[in-house]
């Protein structure tokens, strides 16, 4: 059997009406609250309903990323504005402090998704944001680099469940053909939180003296009592999931579910946790290849966005001789605002023609061009055009990774499970990014432009190409019927367990 226009979708059998019969089991378990509605009467109600949940969904989200993002990494803000110097640091130790936040973050993430299932995303999302606002305010207090070291790991494990639990949690409200756009544009709020961040440490630090205080505690003390203010209202602005959602109808809950289990998702079913689906992501190929390439996406993030500030504060010396930190903190707003544009684009193209793999081999070049060119122009404005290339190369295959493993791993259980793995090895690297950009390699950074260029190249770009190419083989042969032994002797709730390993499940592209 062959692709349908040779065009790998999310399921062979897309269309709804065609797909009733194999996915009946599924669709079985879900009443129909608008049956006897004309398709013309179902669109329209269809239509609402999505409009309901991206509104009430996504732009709480969106700031809560936005909020932890900027949280983790104003540190490197900070560091232009005596945060060093007041605490007595060396270079070792400050990177060290970069690099503790990332040995507890990804140590607890691949958890984390199994306790937002269980304690539920309304409790679970406010209590770690309410933790990691009280650690960034305790931030703005200490006294020597102890103090900051214990406080950046209590900040690492409070801020690991919220990245891999909300891309789970999204993966379980939207169908494949919806979720990457909405994944792009919560994404995209790190984006914008390199941008804000810049403006608002520029302002913050202003505050210098106030209280007694140096102007990089008010930037943690602020930015920390914002977080926790926005964790309380969580309480009220973070909804469980679809069966229990409380701002749905009775009808709409159903429309939700029914909607799930057209899209061949069990996420429309409620699902028991068994080891077996945590060994069914262990022994996945596809989590190991979704680990590399989210691997090189995400060492490139954390090297480029602690790092940006001081980067361009070396390119300031060369635009101009009054050049300051501050004028460093707004030079920094329009890459991350080009990257954020990019990232909701690539997400919404990734969608509609449901090659996220060639749109992360595609946006992987200008990356590749970015480094390449703070490696080897020699005027600052060429260099600067490298950031701006280099933003854009690395913020859109994030999200646009997390939404290619949601769309082919399924099962709600194996789907947190491998999302919680390839998250939680991808910001381990957060160590090497910490740990690249020296002092002494000042003002041009050979190393730290060098290694970030490799992981652009090795893991996120040659990842993404083998992935692809294993993904449209194994489709071939479950189109030519290769794969259709596995259920044989198999009624239809047993082929439905299977979940991404059914022979009728083919993989995105």
């Amino acid at each position: 059997m062959a692709l349908e226009d040779d065009k790998p979708t999310a399921s062979r059998l897309s269309d709804p009406e065609r797909d009733l019969d194999l996915k009946g089991s599924i669709v079985a378990g879900v009443d129909d609250p608008d049956e006897g509605r004309s398709e013309e009467e179902r669109a329209a109600i269809d239509r609402k309903l999505l409009w309901k949940l991206d509104l009430r969904l996504v732009p709480w989200l969106s700031l809560l990323y936005l909020v932890s993002f900027l949280d983790r990494t104003n540190i490197g803000n900070a560091k232009l504005v005596g945060l060093q110097d007041d605490l007595g640091m060396s270079n070792a130790q400050f990177n060290a402090t970069l690099t503790i936040f990332f040995v507890s973050y990804s140590i607890f993430e691949p958890a984390t998704n199994i306790l937002l299932k269980r304690l539920r995303p309304s409790i679970f999302i406010p209590l770690i944001m309410m933790s990691w606002g009280i650690c960034m305010t305790l931030m703005g207090i200490v006294h020597n680099y102890a103090g900051l070291m214990a406080v950046r790991w209590f900040l690492g494990l409070s801020e690991a469940g919220l990245f891999p639990g909300v891309g789970y949690f999204l993966s379980c409200w939207y169908k494949r053909s919806e979720f990457g756009v909405r994944m792009a544009i919560f994404f995209s709020a790190a984006a914008l939180a390199g941008s804000f961040g810049g403006l608002l440490a520029a302002a913050i630090a202003k505050m210098h003296g106030v209280g007694g205080l140096a102007g990089w505690s008010w930037i943690f003390i602020l930015e920390g009592l914002l977080t926790f203010l926005i964790g309380v209202a969580s309480f009220w602005c973070v909804y469980d999931f679809p069966d229990q959602a409380r701002f749905l109808s009775s009808d709409d809950r159903k429309r939700v579910l029914r909607r799930l289990a057209l899209d061949q998702q069990s996420s429309a079913e409620h699902e028991e946790f068994k080891m077996d689906y945590f060994w069914a992501s262990v022994k996945d190929w596809k989590t190991y290849t979704g680990a590399v390439i989210y691997m090189g996406a995400d060492g490139a993030l954390y090297a480029f966005s602690l790092f940006v500030p001081t980067i361009i504060s070396e390119l300031g010396n060369r635009f101009s001789c009054c050049y300051s930190s501050i004028r460093a903190q707004l030079l920094s707003v329009p890459p991350y605002a080009a990257a954020a544009i990019l990232t909701v684009t690539v997400g919404y193209i990734a969608d509609r023609t449901r090659q996220r793999g060639l749109c992360n081999i595609a946006v992987s070049f200008l990356g590749m061009a970015g480094f390449s060119m703070l490696l080897g122009c020699e005027s600052a404005g060429g260099r600067y055009a490298g950031v701006f290339l280099g933003a854009m190369g690395i913020y859109p295959t994030i999200a646009n990774t997390i939404s290619w493993t949601s769309n082919n791993t399924e099962g709600v259980y194996k789907r947190g499970v491998s999302i919680g793995i390839i998250i939680g090895w991808g910001n381990l690297n957060g160590i090497v990014s910490s740990n690249i950009y020296r002092e002494e390699d000042k003002p041009r950074y050979y190393p730290g432009h060098g290694v970030v260029l490799a992981y652009l190249v090795l893991f996120l770009f040659g990842g993404s190409v083998v992935q692809y190419l294993l993904l449209r083989r194994e489709n071939g042969k479950r189109c030519r019927g290769e794969r259709d032994a596995w259920v044989e002797g198999m009624d239809q709730s047993q082929v439905d367990l299977l979940g991404d390993q059914r022979p009728d499940f083919i993989y995105t592209l």
